[in-house]
């Protein structure tokens, strides 16, 4: 089966991620192209995954076989900096080869629009109509070049990337700080970004895990704080002002303290969310995913801004900036998206927004933390993925929904939420959420609360719930 998930269609390799697989999928891709006409280049870039580079190039023969010119990416790109060259060159869209932050063993395709992000659930549903509707048309890679039809992408993609994202920022106030960072892209595509933007600053740049590893050290490429324990070993040592992590195709984030604390995607949209306001002085809505924390709706509130609560899946948040204005607009995954940039999430200019709030207001991350803290409150958060019977799946939200539980660790249930999973809303503002994963067999169990303590009672009683259906 073939079947695209929240952002693309992913599988493990060998098994149902095959070379045929991928030229049906592409001739899938190719066949709504020519249905939507499409016109023009298309951009197909890969990873540092085993054989993306073979997958692309088969890829790349199944577009020059239905007439569509490709260019190719030569080496392994990240995700946010392909969306960007689709924009910048105004492509009809794009192809990566990627599985993002999954195991070593998968690989995966994502589709780009020509807005230069993931489309909406009407674009694939038009792809995947078009699944073993026609037969594959293909040609040799040699032949694709030789018609001029396959062309190598250059590195001017590279530098025109690095100066959108030099361009965005307060290169100023970065310049002159002497913040020293230590960059671990999990050997993945972001790869020397951050160090390639910051040359020429005061900034002090190290990285750890350089280079391309297919098994990615053998760690999940996943910037969660179980994966980025060396890491955190290195940062303790007190010689950094914090840690900034990417995952394998560059578009999600993680970051560390000083002291070696990793800090959540939830805090770094809530922080991100806080710069743009108060020392960009911008103004806008803010977009999360229903499994994002609460302490973006206290500052929503507290600032007199819209929020909007998407499903699980960045094309929810995409599609909500190519309509409103929307300041920043994140999910609990890492993946954050930003104003006047591209509607992509992007890791890599993530980790360089952070680097300039330090900078513009002067403090180091630890402080910048404890003064959220003390403005808005606690917020502690915990997901926990596991496997679930197949028998359970189909019933588990219609069950819950009809019976939901009263109480959730001793405070009252006051909302309900099963537009994506279902997600039980305490009177304290904590809350639990069970979702099955749109791209691996799971269930996925979220939970927020003030304390540890409280968040591992719920993902407790989260799983009580499951089992009980």
């Amino acid at each position: 089966m073939i079947k695209f998930g929240t952002d693309g269609w992913r599988g493990i390799i060998g098994e149902d991620f095959t070379f045929n697989n991928v030229r049906i999928v592409t001739q899938a891709i190719a066949d709504y192209l020519k249905s939507a006409k499409r016109r023009g280049h298309i951009l197909l870039g890969y990873d540092s995954r085993f054989l993306s580079n073979k997958y692309a190039e088969v890829a790349a023969g199944v577009m020059a076989g239905n007439g569509i010119k490709v260019i190719l990416g030569g080496s392994p790109l990240p995700t946010p900096l392909v969306s960007f060259t689709i924009r910048d060159m105004k492509l009809p869209g794009g192809v990566m080869v990627t599985a993002s932050h999954n195991p070593p063993i998968f690989n995966g395709i994502k589709f780009k629009a020509d807005f230069g992000g993931s489309p909406d659930e009407k674009i694939t549903n038009k792809i995947e109509g078009y699944l073993f509707k026609n037969d594959v048309r293909t040609i040799p890679l040699e032949e694709g070049r030789r018609k001029g039809l396959i062309t190598a992408a250059d590195d001017g993609i590279v530098d025109k990337y690095c100066k959108c994202l030099r361009s965005y920022l307060n290169m100023n106030a970065i310049r002159k700080s002497h913040i020293k960072i230590l960059v671990d892209t999990m050997y993945g595509t972001g790869n020397g970004y951050i160090e390639r933007v910051l040359k020429g600053t005061n900034c002090r740049v190290d990285a750890i895990h350089q280079g391309y590893d297919v098994l990615f050290g053998g760690v999940n490429p996943e910037p969660i704080a179980k994966n980025l324990l060396y890491l955190s070993e290195v940062i303790q040592k007190g010689y950094y002002d914090i840690g900034i992590a990417t995952d394998g195709d560059g578009d999600r984030i993680g970051a560390m303290t000083p002291e070696g604390r990793f800090i959540n995607p939830h805090q770094i949209l809530s922080l991100l969310l806080l710069h743009f306001i108060e020392n960009r002085k911008w103004t806008g809505s803010v977009a999360k995913t229903i499994s994002s924390t609460y302490l973006i709706n206290k500052i929503a509130s507290r600032y007199g801004i819209k929020l909007y609560e998407t499903p699980v899946g960045f094309k929810h948040i995409a599609d909500l900036m190519r309509k409103e204005d929307i300041l920043i607009g994140g999910e609990e995954s890492g993946g954050l998206g930003f104003k006047g940039y591209t509607y992509e999430r992007d890791g890599i200019l993530s980790g360089l927004l952070l680097i300039e709030m330090m900078s513009v207001r002067r403090k180091g991350i630890i402080e910048i933390l404890k003064d959220v803290e003390k403005e808005f409150g606690r917020f502690c958060y915990e997901r926990e993925d596991m496997e679930y019977p197949d028998k359970l799946k189909k019933r588990m939200v219609r069950v819950l929904k009809k019976n939901p539980p009263r109480k959730l660790s001793g405070k009252n249930v006051i909302e309900l939420k099963s537009y994506d999973g279902i997600k039980f809303i305490c009177e304290d503002d904590s809350w639990l959420l069970l979702r099955l994963s749109g791209t691996e067999p799971i269930l996925r169990i979220y939970a927020e609360a003030d304390s540890k303590e409280k968040v591992l009672g719920l993902i407790k009683a989260g799983k009580r719930l499951a089992f009980s259906v």
